[in-house]
């Protein structure tokens, strides 16, 4: 019998690549497809499958269905039997380590080659866990506590990322505080400086990634 693996990945030419790779192998069948969090979820409530292999960030069109870790521990509490697989751009260590600790059994970036992701499939369905070079290199090069902890923010510097991740401006964010926007932007520049992350798409996959929002 067939491995039989579901595919989700928010960009149409990954979800290409990645099939590509895995019907390379008689032995492995894509079952379903899924362009974001909402229509995977869906996907596995109705096609069985012994592997997930999936983005890490599919950001949602509307607020159905979280992506990143808590896309990940949706996927874990609900669907426990199933393996899953992260092919991701996310570099940040704290992220990754925090994905990982959530429970999945592989995870590679999508810039490594594609060569070796059919025997990776195999291995998660047998239990085997995997991380690709570039993760490894990137985990082991980060000082992050065992733990696998958020750092921590200030009260005024978490609500000013919250608010700022939910689609809010700086001028925004100081009118509604009442705070100079000099303050306001002091406060995002000193959380993301903490947190790890050079630019605002990285603090929205970070906040994404660690429910914060």
């Amino acid at each position: 019998m067939k491995l039989r693996v579901v595919l989700a990945d928010d960009h149409p030419f990954v979800l290409l690549g990645v099939r590509s790779a895995l019907l390379a192998a008689d032995d492995i069948e894509v079952v379903g497809e899924a362009c974001g969090a909402l229509e995977l979820l869906q996907t596995l409530e109705t096609v069985p499958c012994d592997v997930v292999v999936t983005d890490l960030n599919m950001p949602p069109a509307s607020g159905e269905a979280e992506d990143g870790l808590r896309l990940v521990r949706r996927l874990r509490r609900d669907w426990p039997h199933i393996p899953v697989v992260v092919l991701t751009s996310v570099a940040n260590a704290t992220i990754l380590r925090a994905v990982a600790h959530a429970g999945v059994i592989a995870m590679l970036r999508k810039t490594e080659p594609m060569d070796e992701l059919a025997a990776i499939v195999r291995g998660a369905a047998q239990g085997l866990a995997h991380l690709s070079p570039a993760v490894e290199r990137e985990l082991a090069a980060a000082a992050c506590p065992p733990d696998m902890c958020v750092p921590r923010l200030t009260p005024r510097e978490s609500e000013v990322i919250r608010k700022f991740a939910s689609g809010s401006s700086i001028t925004e964010i100081a009118r509604a505080l009442g705070r100079d926007v000099r303050t306001v932007s002091s406060q995002k520049r000193d959380a993301m400086s903490k947190l790890g992350v050079s630019n605002d798409a990285g603090l929205f996959a970070f906040v994404r990634a660690h429910g914060l929002l």
